[in-house]
């Protein structure tokens, strides 16, 4: 893919501007839905959009402007961006965090690289072609060394147990059921549980077989994490329409889903 290597450089230059701020205080905004912003979303935003303005494909970023349907409706190519995934774990300085960015065609992801600045973990899924993690990549590390690093993902999991995916901020009574149910067609369930897209990777990689979210997302959550579990082998379902999650949708809301 031609965007790799600038894709990788963006993620990386967006998880250093992040780590400056969070390794001194920072304040917290409050959006008007209510959600955490702070000065590190809006410096990876701009980190990524240095080199994303060099593809001439629209951008479709949660901390940049939002075009109106009417415009992004014609929209075949763009890039579909959350600068910093998981705010709230950022701010709990609990490491859960990432910058996402995917490549949207024809409303469904093709491309997803996902890069938790503090945990060292770069995902890369390039749909019909290969899904894969690099450890040990700070933001220092150039794009030919994050190569040189790269496993190939899923690892073969064992059959038992039956890990699932649960957030620990969003373990709610449709989780709870879908669980229940699991549980007397699967027998054991463990549980893993990572904030952020990082629920999603966990599935891409093979180290847990499910992640039901009864919970709200935005597109921009999950457009990275989808290509990256689609390249490895795995679906994310709209639990509405029992399809394929499409993106670039009128209402940028998702509805539920399942990763397995």
């Amino acid at each position: 893919m031609k965007f790799e290597t600038l894709l990788i450089e963006a993620s990386l230059e967006a998880g250093k501007e992040i780590l400056e701020v969070y390794a001194r205080d920072f304040e917290v905004e409050n959006k008007e839905d209510n959600s955490p912003l702070t000065e590190a979303d809006k410096r990876s935003h701009e980190a990524i959009m240095r080199y994303l303005e060099k593809t001439d494909l629209p951008v479709l970023s949660e901390e940049g402007k939002h075009l109106d349907y009417a415009e992004r409706s014609a929209w075949k190519q763009f890039w579909l961006v959350d600068p910093l995934d998981g705010t709230k774990e950022f701010v709990k300085k609990n490491g859960e965090f990432t910058v996402n960015i995917a490549l949207i065609e024809d409303g469904l992801p093709t491309y997803g690289i996902i890069y938790a600045p503090v945990l060292k973990k770069l995902f890369v899924g390039n749909v019909g072609q290969e899904a894969w993690v690099a450890d040990e990549v700070t933001p220092d590390t150039r794009a030919e060394e994050v190569y040189a690093k790269k496993s190939t993902i899923p690892v073969k999991k064992p059959a038992e147990p039956y890990i699932v995916v649960a957030s620990r901020s969003h373990f709610s009574p449709e989780t709870q059921d879908f669980v229940d149910e699991l549980k007397k067609e699967k027998g054991s369930i463990d549980f893993a549980s990572m904030g952020s897209s990082l629920k999603i990777c966990l599935v891409a990689e093979g180290k847990a077989d499910i992640y039901p979210r009864f919970g709200p997302t935005m597109e921009w959550d999950t457009g990275a994490g989808h290509a990256i579990a689609k390249a490895a082998g795995k679906q994310l379902i709209d639990h509405q329409t029992g399809e394929e999650m499409r993106y670039n949708k009128e209402d940028l809301l998702n509805h539920w889903f399942i990763v397995q």
